[in-house]
């Protein structure tokens, strides 16, 4: 008898599972944004839903699904907003970000430099989640960064 791994290959310990009214979109629209490979999809038996997916974006896997309120799941359209922020480190985010807008995200914080020493900024896709874009620039010792925290903060 082979023993089971606890943490299957090619997962993390932490996993973003994502509800989404219309999964099988939202696929589609994180293929076009963030270049995220379907690895696999179980659909319910009649075709209709998305029971469970997984993407891989970069180096992570994320795990998606349609709502089933029944079951107590549902996504941040549902809910009116959601207080969850993926965030997404790039190599390039000035091309992620534009990628991202082009196929449908909204922009909810420019992409800016900021003095924690990355280029970041926010979007919120069409299904109500959302995410941060960031590529770090610059290294920042805890020190800079809590003086400009305060300075930012008054």
């Amino acid at each position: 008898m082979s023993k089971v791994k606890p943490i299957p290959d090619g997962m993390n310990t932490v996993t973003p599972h994502l509800v989404c009214k219309d999964a099988a979109r939202a696929i589609e629209f994180y293929k076009k944004a963030f270049g995220a490979e379907e690895r696999f999809r179980l659909n319910t038996p009649d075709g209709k839903k998305v029971l469970h997916a997984g993407l891989r974006i970069g180096d992570s896997a994320v795990m998606l699904a349609d709502e089933f309120p029944d079951w107590g799941s549902v996504g941040p359209e549902t809910l009116k907003g959601t207080p969850v922020v993926i965030h997404l480190y790039v190599e390039d985010a000035d091309s992620v970000f534009d990628q991202a807008v082009k196929a449908g995200a909204a922009v909810t914080m420019p992409l800016q430099d900021m003095f924690w020493g990355d280029k970041y900024g926010q979007l919120r896709d069409p299904f109500g989640h959302s995410w941060s874009i960031a590529t770090h620039v610059r290294d920042v010792s805890f020190e800079e960064m809590e003086q400009a925290a305060k300075a930012m903060c008054g």
